[in-house]
C-alpha cells in the first residue's frame, strides 16, 4: 500500500495525468507492426529444411548488429517494467489507464524489431534467443523507486531510448530497418512527454522533493538493458559508434529535460532543496568533462584505426 504522503500526492497529480493521457490519445497514431516488416524475404531456418543463419546474410554491420540486440532486449523485459511501473502508478482511474496503454504501445516494439531482424537474417536468431531468456529470467528491479523518483527516471530514460533507437536506425544504412526504428523512437518521444509533464506538475505541488528526486536519477541513472548479458561490452561497442554515449547522454538527454523544467531557474526552494540543486550542478561539472575526455579518447582511437587501415 502507498504512504499516506503517496496517496496525497497522487490525488494531487489525479488531473494531470487524466489530462495528458488524453493529451496523448489524441496525438498517437496508430500503427501496425506487419507493415515495417518485408516478409518477402523471408526464408525457413535449418530445422525446417531451410538454411541456418550465417553473419554473410545480414546486411548490417556487427556494430548494427549489437545495438538492434541490445535495443530489442531492453524492450523484450516489458513484463518486468510493467510490474515496476503498475506498482508506483497502481491499476485505479487515469493511472492505471496509462499504464496499461504504455505498456501496450511498448509490447508492439519488440514484437516489430524482432519479425524484422529475424525476416531479414540480420543477426544470429540462436543467440538472441539465448540472451532473451537470461535478460528475462533476470528480470528488472526499480529498488522500489518513490513515487517522485520514478517520474524523474522514466524521464529520462524514455528520451534516452529514443535517442538509442533514431541512432541505431541510422547507423544501419538499410532503408527499411531506419523507418521502423524511426516509427518506435516517435512513440517513445510520447511517452517522454508524459512523464516529463508530470515532472513539470510535481515541481509545482512538491518542489524540494522533487528536486531531490532530479537530482539521485541523474546521479545514478542506468538503462533499463544493464542487466543484459555483456551489457558493458556492448555499450562499449555502441559508444564507440556514436549510438548512445557520454556526449549524447550529457547534452541530449540530461540537459534538454533540466532547461526545460526551468531546473536552475526554478526559485522558492528551501534548505534541502538547494543542496540537491548544488549537488546536481556539481555533478553536470563532473559529467562534462568525462564526456569530453570520452570523446577526445574516441576521436584519437577512430584516427589510429583509420591510419592503419
Amino acid at each position: 500500500m502507498p504512504s499516506l504522503d503517496t496517496t496525497a500526492l497522487m490525488l494531487e497529480l489525479e488531473s494531470t495525468v487524466e489530462d495528458n493521457l488524453n493529451r496523448h490519445l489524441s496525438i498517437a497514431k496508430e500503427w501496425m507492426p506487419h507493415e515495417y516488416i518485408p516478409w518477402s524475404e523471408g526464408k525457413d531456418f535449418a530445422d525446417l529444411g531451410g538454411v541456418a543463419w550465417d553473419p554473410e546474410q545480414s546486411r548490417v554491420t556487427p556494430t548494427a548488429r549489437v545495438a538492434l540486440e541490445v535495443n530489442l532486449l531492453t524492450e523484450d523485459n516489458l513484463p518486468s517494467y510493467h510490474r515496476e511501473i503498475e506498482r508506483a502508478f497502481g491499476r485505479d482511474g487515469a493511472w492505471g489507464t496509462w499504464v496499461h496503454r504504455w505498456t501496450a504501445e511498448e509490447g508492439r516494439h519488440g514484437i516489430a524489431i524482432r519479425d524484422y531482424l529475424l525476416v531479414t537474417r540480420a543477426i544470429d536468431p540462436v543467440e538472441l534467443e539465448r540472451n532473451r531468456m537470461l535478460t528475462m529470467e533476470a528480470g528488472y528491479d526499480s529498488g522500489d523507486k518513490p513515487l517522485l523518483h520514478v517520474f524523474a527516471y522514466v524521464s529520462f530514460q524514455e528520451l534516452a531510448t529514443r535517442i538509442s533507437h533514431r541512432n541505431t536506425g541510422r547507423y544501419t544504412e538499410d532503408p527499411l530497418c531506419d523507418k521502423l526504428l524511426a516509427r518506435v523512437s516517435a512513440d517513445e518521444n510520447l511517452h517522454m512527454i508524459f512523464y516529463r509533464n508530470l515532472v513539470t506538475a510535481s515541481l509545482e505541488v512538491s518542489p524540494n522533493e522533487m528536486m531531490r528526486a532530479i537530482t539521485d536519477e541523474v546521479v545514478g541513472f542506468q538503462m533499463p538493458g544493464k542487466i543484459l548479458p555483456g551489457f558493458v561490452r556492448k555499450a562499449a561497442v555502441m559508444a564507440k559508434a556514436g549510438i548512445y554515449d557520454l556526449v549524447l547522454h550529457h547534452d541530449d538527454v540530461i540537459w534538454p529535460l533540466l532547461r526545460y523544467w526551468k531546473i536552475f531557474e526554478l526559485e522558492g526552494l528551501n534548505e534541502e532543496g538547494e543542496k540537491a540543486r548544488e549537488e546536481l550542478s556539481t555533478f553536470l561539472g563532473d559529467l562534462k568533462t568525462q564526456a569530453s575526455r570520452f570523446e577526445d579518447r574516441r576521436t584519437t582511437l577512430l584516427a589510429r584505426e583509420a591510419a592503419r587501415a
